[in-house]
């Protein structure tokens, strides 16, 4: 393969930092993974994106390298949809939760570049530490974690901000990076310290230092969370680290450079990508060996999986393709061709943008056939201690921009209680009759849960000493509102 003889573990004394000398590291990994002709000092040519409407589906951000670009391919028709421009040299991706982010590091020109979903743009780009490799974002989408391999720390961004809101100092090179599903752990790989640094993430520091093989690079944790998978390029052969005594319990031998590691949603198995023999080592988790190897494209290096679990996509930094993995098969099923050198692959399913609704409830006495009369003489009779009320009725209403939306389940609760299921009507309007055998001062929910064309909502209505009080319909105090009877204050709320 071309440009292998180049590799070898770096000096271990070496900073990382310097990359325009042509005895740096960074060039040294440059020149070999991305093919270009940056030591003769050629310009690349930057590619153009292709304006694209906004789609939902899953899609695999796939990091060119080597033309300064992002390839969106669909998953469902392993299709390129368009390309985005980025920074210089980018190396990985991540995509927050929800799918509307994309964070992609530059490791050039030291930056994150933000990418916005819908409209396939870069909307901000965020300075960072040296050299940033690999990305990772928390499970709760608030935190982006970017692994500066020339500073030998790790920036940590607000998503809501898009700042860097503090650094923490690692060990040498640090190079992978990979949060736990509970959010409390980030797992650094440390590629010239062979060491793996663990954050706790309530204080951003460095609780633990684990050593592991020789180059870590890649790293992934399993779903339940007990176990880390980490990728040693120099020793050919994959760390399994014990999360509960954060403690290496067994080394697993694969193919040649392994690069990257990837765990099914399932956690049953590990995906591994090694760079030196062109394949894909695949780890049953219940016995951490290799059941198979799957080869692949020209020099593998990213690896991701769809969330289905269905597909793994790796890229192969030689031939500038994606290789398309059937995981029943475990076997390729299509190539797909992306940008020059791609490295990092990320995948995240975007939706449709959905249309805010609103709920309002009204709580009512059910009338007897002598109407207010009845209802007041129900109620003296209540102040007596003899009864009488028939009990409530709840009136709910669901509209979208004003207009009432028709056939949409309502669900009336009360202390997280079912009381009833209703479907709104050509009205919006949703009903459910309360027996009363319910307490005077008690609240009822009604609850919308949404759907793919709209989003939920929720209200709720309450009753204190033989007064309602519903959402919507008292100014100031949002959530309630107030029909004939006792006005409900703010004091009285709590």
């Amino acid at each position: 393969m071309s440009g292998i003889a180049v590799w070898g573990p770096p000096d271990q004394g070496s900073t990382w930092r310097t990359r325009g000398s042509g005895g740096s590291w960074w060039v040294v990994v440059r020149a070999w993974v991305a093919g270009l002709a940056v030591l003769a000092g050629l310009v690349l040519p930057i590619a153009v994106a292709t304006p694209a409407a906004a789609q939902t589906g899953t899609f695999a951000y796939v990091v060119n390298a080597g033309s300064d670009n992002v390839s969106v391919i669909d998953t469902a028709t392993n299709t390129v949809i368009t390309t985005i421009p980025v920074g210089d040299g980018p190396f990985d991706a991540a995509v927050t939760p929800d799918g509307t982010r994309v964070y992609v590091t530059n490791s050039q020109s030291d930056n994150v570049s933000v990418i916005d979903t819908a409209s396939n743009t870069v909307i901000t780009t965020i300075p960072v530490g040296d050299v940033p490799f690999d990305v990772a974002v928390t499970p709760d989408g608030t935190r982006v974690y970017v692994a500066n391999q020339g500073s030998d720390t790790v920036s940590v961004i607000d998503t809501a901000t898009n700042t860097v809101t503090t650094t923490i100092p690692v060990g040498d090179g640090s190079r992978g990076v990979a949060v736990t599903p509970d959010g409390t752990r980030v797992y650094v790989a440390n590629i010239s310290s062979d060491t793996v640094s663990v954050i706790d993430t309530a204080s951003n520091t460095v609780i633990t230092t684990i050593p592991v093989g020789n180059g870590p690079t890649g790293v992934a944790v399993t779903p339940d969370g007990t176990r880390v998978y980490v990728s040693n390029i120099f020793s050919n052969d994959v760390s399994v680290i014990d999360t509960a005594t954060n403690t290496v319990t067994t080394t697993i031998p694969v193919g040649s450079l392994p690069f990257d590691v990837a765990v099914t949603p399932d956690g049953t198995r590990v995906y591994v990508t090694n760079a030196g023999t062109d394949d894909v080592s695949v780890i049953d988790t219940a016995t951490n060996t290799v059941t198979t190897t799957i080869p692949v494209g020209d020099s593998p290096n990213g690896v991701a999986i769809t969330p289905d679990g269905t597909r793994v996509y790796v890229t192969n930094s030689q031939s500038g393709n994606v290789s398309v993995i059937d995981t029943v098969t475990n076997t390729v099923i299509d190539t797909v061709t992306v940008g020059d050198s791609p490295f990092g692959v990320a995948i995240g399913t975007v939706t449709e943008e959905r249309t805010p609704t609103r709920l309002t409830l009204r709580l009512e006495k059910k009338k007897g056939k002598d109407g207010k009369a009845a209802m007041d003489a129900m109620d003296a009779m209540d102040a007596l201690g003899g009864g009488g009320r028939k009990g409530l009725t709840l009136k709910a209403k669901l509209t979208a921009e004003g207009e009432p939306l028709a056939d949409q389940t309502i669900e009336f609760t009360t202390d997280s209680v079912s009381l009833c299921t209703e479907t709104t009507d050509s009205r919006g309007k949703a009903t459910c009759k309360v027996p009363r055998s319910r307490a005077d001062e008690t609240c009822y929910t009604a609850t919308f849960a949404g759907d793919d064309t709209y989003e939920p909502s929720t209200t709720t209505g309450c009753r204190f000493n033989g007064s309602s009080v519903e959402s919507s319909e008292l100014e100031g105090l949002e959530g309630l509102s107030v029909i004939p009877g006792q006005a409900l204050t703010p004091a009285a709320r709590t």
